[in-house]
């Protein structure tokens, strides 16, 4: 099993779709992550086994911060570290961008994400109600040092 890390090519958007949509109510498009390949600020980590794209996530970069904006797992590979190879991932990607936080905002009931995101240091600093369009809260988490 050959498993690598890359940054975001048009190679990847294909499957990256599917995932997108497979795994969220409110899916970016194709086209809104081909636009991230050309945007400075943004940085978008896949992770292929054996050429497959299994797992992706990403931050814009927002003076030294990063903001976490979308990470999924393709269905089959949940549960089997690929998660926490990706948090890995992004975390050292803002490092050498020199980040010294990240925030996020994760739907309150997707409590396995929420673990993950405890695991790397990441605590809860409040909730925006109603966040999501189907009036879900969503939790706003901060890593504070990284």
């Amino acid at each position: 099993m050959k498993t690598e890390i890359h940054l975001l090519e048009k190679r990847f958007l294909d499957e990256i779709d599917l995932i997108e949509k497979d795994s969220f109510k409110e899916p970016w498009s194709k086209d809104a992550y081909e636009k991230e390949i050309n945007n400075p600020l943004s940085t978008i980590c896949v992770i292929t086994v054996n050429d497959e794209v299994v797992a992706y996530g990403g931050f814009w970069k927002i003076l030294d911060e990063g903001d976490i904006n979308n990470i999924a797992v393709k269905k089959e590979y949940r549960g089997k570290g690929f998660g926490k190879m990706l948090m890995n991932a992004l975390t050292e990607e803002a490092k050498e961008q020199n980040i010294k936080a990240m925030t996020l905002e994760v739907r309150v009931s997707n409590k396995s994400a929420i673990e993950l995101y405890k695991k790397f240091g990441f605590v809860e600093a409040g909730v925006r109600k109603k966040y999501y369009s189907d009036s879900e809260d969503a939790l706003i988490m901060w890593l504070e040092e990284l």
